[in-house]
């Protein structure tokens, strides 16, 4: 999977998300409110602006084309789009302030968010710079994406005009597909779209029922039926959060999968994601069926990152390789955003290694003992390669895949990570645990990593050992019997 030459055009209602962190140990005197003690505060590109943002990350080259305000929101905006390396083509206008969603956490909580925003449809002027935008950049795209927020770009204005109009008839014109991830109930205006995105909220609303009223498939897939004819949508993927995701299309039986799902530390933004994958996806060439399950995967990993985190194309191939089985198994770059989420709880992190090749007892009590001594157990595991290296051509006996699902299914590991090297020094400089874990044959002196934890504020435990269970001892054994089942 790769979106290198993939060029997809983003068009919405895009925003700047502010994020204000710290720490809670008091209620005001004033009134019965908690005191956050703020020590870092930072800020990223929000609403359709995060959906380029998500491209981006996935390798694929987007163009934002939206209208902010001349204000200091709309500033920052600008700025974290060239840090992220987003060309966009905003249209700033001093009729309109910049929207901005301000969250306040706690402990890795969200408290409280702050919206400051005018939501108004573009006035003439705006509107014929943001069709110029749109047109000058389209014949280079494979893919459109329309993020509506119900703010104003993609609304007709007082003459009946909508830019959502003209940019669907025109990307059909080039065969272009047209996704969009919708608002409110008005989806005339996204007639023509090859496929619409909506949350189980925004079904419901469309469809004119309450969301907490449970839908069997059957009257699932008529209502996606009838919102498919009456707007004259091709198809519709329904996001249905922690169940998975609906696709209804007009040649095929509507197409259920399960949700690809972590641990939840956030869900905003995931919606991003979902469009941001699909539009990668069908851009690249990929099927309807291919690109949802490559959204729903990536959906999976966002929504196990603290706010609006956009997926990177490592963290999606391997969400793809490990499907939804071995949900604890992370590579380096989504382990670090974890960690540093555990530590925004003040959760403290161990870490231990090994090749784990053949569990024995030996293995589950130095686990067991590594659990104990904080809140998240990381296991580094021996890749195949590196465990060939140090224990020779017939190791392992069991693949990388199959000892990390092992590990991943014990109740006290939290996250198990691959490396390559014949140490795992350079895992243990990135995620700087709390804890590193050896067993008792080790001295502190000789634990790969121990100068690195230690000069970092962290500390060695020796985990006592269990004699005489070796993998090595149980391989001769096994040998030694002549693979015989009954000498085991």
């Amino acid at each position: 999977m790769n979106f290198d030459t993939v060029h997809v055009l983003v068009v919405g209602d895009v925003m700047l998300d502010r994020y204000i962190a710290g720490s809670v140990g008091r209620i005001s005197p004033e009134a019965p409110v908690p005191v956050l003690g703020v020590n870092k505060r930072w800020f990223a590109p929000g609403g359709a602006a995060n959906v380029a943002r998500n491209l981006v990350n996935l390798g694929a080259q987007a163009t934002l084309v939206g209208l902010s305000g001349i204000d200091e929101a709309g500033d920052d905006l600008c700025r974290s789009l060239e840090q992220a390396g987003i060309e966009h083509r905003l249209i700033s206008s001093g009729a309109r302030s910049t929207t901005c969603k301000t969250r306040v956490l706690a402990q890795g909580q969200q408290l409280l968010r702050l919206d400051e925003e005018r939501c108004m449809h573009p006035d003439a002027d705006e509107l014929d710079a943001l069709r110029q935008a749109v047109f000058d950049t389209l014949p280079d795209c494979r893919a459109v994406i329309l993020s509506d927020y119900g703010k104003g770009v993609l609304l007709e204005n007082e003459q009946g005009e909508s830019l959502c109009r003209a940019i669907i008839d025109e990307a059909r014109r080039l065969g272009i597909a047209v996704l969009v991830d919708p608002k409110g109930t008005q989806w005339g205006r996204y007639a023509g779209a090859h496929c619409v995105t909506p949350n189980r909220q925004e079904f419901a609303l469309a469809c004119g029922r309450d969301e907490h009223v449970p839908l069997d498939r059957a009257l699932r897939a008529e209502l996606a039926d009838r919102l498919r004819k009456r707007h004259a949508i091709e198809r519709v993927l329904l996001t249905r959060g922690a169940k998975g995701m609906a696709l209804f299309g007009p040649d095929a039986p509507p197409r259920y999968i399960r949700a690809a799902m972590r641990e939840v530390a956030d869900v905003s933004g995931a919606g991003d994601t979902v469009i941001a994958t699909l539009g990668a996806c069908i851009g690249s060439g990929l099927s309807w069926e291919e690109s949802m399950d490559a959204a729903n995967a990536a959906a999976g990993v966002a929504v196990g990152k603290m706010g609006t985190a956009p997926v990177s194309i490592t963290e999606l191939r391997q969400a793809l390789r490990q499907g939804a089985d071995n949900p604890k198994l992370y590579a380096l770059p989504e382990l670090l955003e974890k960690v540093e989420d555990w530590r925004r709880k003040n959760e403290s992190i161990v870490f231990t290694n090994g090749c784990f090749d053949l569990l024995h007892p030996g293995h589950i009590s130095l686990l067991r003992q590594s659990a104990a001594q904080g809140t998240h157990l990381v296991v580094g595991l021996n890749s195949d390669a590196s465990v060939r290296r140090l224990k020779g051509p017939s190791r392992p006996v069991q693949n990388e895949q199959s000892r990390a699902l092992l590990l991943s299914a014990l109740h006290g590991v939290d996250a198990v990570v691959f490396f390559d090297e014949d140490t795992p020094l350079n895992l243990v400089t990135a995620l700087r645990p709390d804890v590193l874990v050896k067993g008792s044959d080790y001295t502190v002196e000789t634990v790969v990593g121990a100068d690195v934890v230690l000069a970092s504020g962290g500390r060695v435990y020796l985990a006592d050992l269990v004699q005489g269970c070796s993998t090595t001892g149980i391989v001769r054994k096994i040998d030694a019997s002549g693979g015989n089942s009954s000498s085991r």
